[in-house]
C-alpha cells in the first residue's frame, strides 16, 4: 500500500480548521457554561447556580443564622416574618438588627411551608433552606420559584455536628467565602478539642452527677424537660444522670425520677426559669427534696434553642458548665469573656452583655 505523505502546510491548515470548527459552539452557550457552577447540597442534590451570587434568602429553622456566620448580612434581600418578631435569644439578630427591616418572604417557623410568591418577589439568586428533609419537597420549591434551592442541615446535636460544618462549607463555596468557612470550622473544632482535653482524663469517681432541666424544645418547659446524651455535657465528659434512661435527645421525665437521681449539680435553662419558679411556688417540697437546691448547687444556662440551635450560645454554655462542674480544670476560664470571644468569632460582635441583660447571665440561682 502506498503511503500518503502530508505536507507541513496541509497539517497546519487541517489543525486550524479543527480549531475553527471547535469554536462554533454558540457564544451564549459558552458564556452560560463560564458563568455557572454546580454544588452538591446536604440532601445530595446537584444544584447549578449562576455567577456571581448577589441576592440571597435563607428560610427555615437556623438557615439565616448559618448564613450570617459566613457572610454577615451581605446580599440578604428578605427574611421570614418570624425573624422580624422578638429577636431576644437569637444573637445573629442582635448582631445584625437591620435584618428585621428587610422585606417579608414568608411566615417562617417549623410548621409553616415556604411562600414561593413572596420569595420570587425579592428576586434572589439562591434560596438556602433547612425546611425540607426530602429531595422531592426541595425540588418542588425550586420548580415553583425557578430559583436554585440549596438544602442545609444542622444535624442532630446542639454543637460540633459534622452536618453543620458541611453546611458552612457549602455556603462558603457558593458565596466565595471558603476561607471564612474553614476558619470558622477550625475555631469550633479548637473549642471542642479544648473542652475535651480539659476533662477527658478525670476519673468517673471524681466527677459530680449533673442534671440540666427546663431545656427548650419547641417552646419553653419546666424542670422535667431535659436531654439524654446531652451534647454539651458530652463535650466535657460530665456524668449526666439522664443517660441512665438510655435515651438520646429531648425527653420529659417524671419529676419523682429527679428526686431518685438527686444529682449533685442542677443547671436550669433560663428560657424555662420562670416556669420553674412558678412550679416552686406550687410545690416547694419537691424542690427542697433535691440536695442541689438545698446546698446551693443550682446554676443557670443561657438558652440557645430559638428557631433551632444558636451554636454560639451553646458553645458558651459548654464552657460555663465546665467551669461549674470542674472548677480546677477551668480555673483559667472566665465564662463571660469566653462567651464574648465566641460571639466575636461567629458573629463579629461581643454579645454576652445583651444576652445576660435579656436572660440573667451565668450565675447561681435561688428558689423562690
Amino acid at each position: 500500500m502506498r503511503k500518503i505523505k502530508l505536507s507541513p502546510l496541509f497539517i497546519t491548515l487541517l489543525l486550524a480548521a479543527v480549531l475553527v470548527l471547535g469554536g462554533c459552539v454558540p457564544k451564549g452557550e459558552q458564556d452560560k457554561a463560564a458563568n455557572s457552577f454546580m454544588v452538591t447540597d446536604m440532601l445530595g442534590r446537584q444544584v447549578t447556580l449562576k455567577k456571581p451570587v448577589e441576592r440571597v434568602v435563607a428560610i427555615g429553622p437556623g438557615a439565616l443564622r448559618l448564613y450570617c456566620y459566613i457572610n454577615g448580612i451581605d446580599k440578604v434581600v428578605g427574611v421570614e416574618q418570624l425573624e422580624k418578631n422578638n429577636p431576644t435569644g437569637r444573637p445573629y439578630l442582635l448582631a445584625y438588627p437591620s435584618l428585621t427591616s428587610l422585606p417579608v418572604i414568608g411566615p417562617g417557623g417549623p410548621n409553616n411551608a415556604p411562600d414561593p410568591e413572596k420569595i420570587v418577589a425579592v428576586k434572589p439568586d439562591v434560596i438556602f433552606t433547612t425546611y425540607n428533609a426530602d429531595k422531592a419537597s426541595v425540588d418542588a420549591l425550586q420548580g415553583k420559584t425557578g430559583i436554585p434551592v440549596v438544602a442545609l442541615s444542622y444535624g442532630k446535636v446542639s454543637a460540633f455536628d459534622p452536618a453543620v460544618y458541611s453546611s458552612l462549607k457549602l455556603i462558603g463555596e457558593i458565596m466565595g467565602q471558603e476561607k471564612k468557612a474553614q476558619e470558622l470550622i477550625g475555631y469550633m473544632e479548637k473549642c471542642k478539642e479544648d473542652l475535651n482535653n480539659r476533662t477527658k482524663d478525670i476519673p468517673d469517681n471524681k466527677k459530680p452527677t449533673v442534671y440540666v432541666g427546663a431545656l427548650g424544645a419547641r417552646g419553653a418547659h419546666g424542670i422535667e424537660s431535659t436531654q439524654g446524651k446531652y451534647s454539651l455535657l458530652e463535650a466535657i465528659h460530665a456524668k449526666n444522670v439522664v443517660d441512665e434512661t438510655g435515651k438520646t435527645g429531648s425527653i420529659m421525665i417524671d419529676k419523682e425520677k429527679l428526686i431518685q437521681w438527686n444529682p449533685d449539680i442542677i443547671f436550669i435553662d433560663l428560657a424555662g426559669y420562670s416556669i420553674v419558679q412558678d412550679d416552686y411556688q406550687k410545690n416547694p417540697a419537691f424542690y427542697k427534696a433535691l440536695s442541689a437546691v438545698r446546698k446551693g448547687e443550682l446554676y443557670s444556662q443561657l438558652p440557645y434553642n430559638f428557631y433551632t440551635t444558636n451554636i454560639d450560645t451553646a458553645l458558651a454554655d459548654a464552657y460555663y458548665l465546665g467551669k461549674v462542674i470542674y472548677p480546677r480544670q477551668f480555673e483559667d476560664v472566665d465564662p463571660e469573656k469566653k462567651a464574648d470571644e465566641i460571639y466575636q468569632h461567629l458573629l463579629g460582635k461581643p454579645l454576652y452583655a445583651q444576652m445576660a441583660k435579656d436572660f440573667g447571665g451565668f450565675k447561681k440561682l435561688t428558689l423562690p
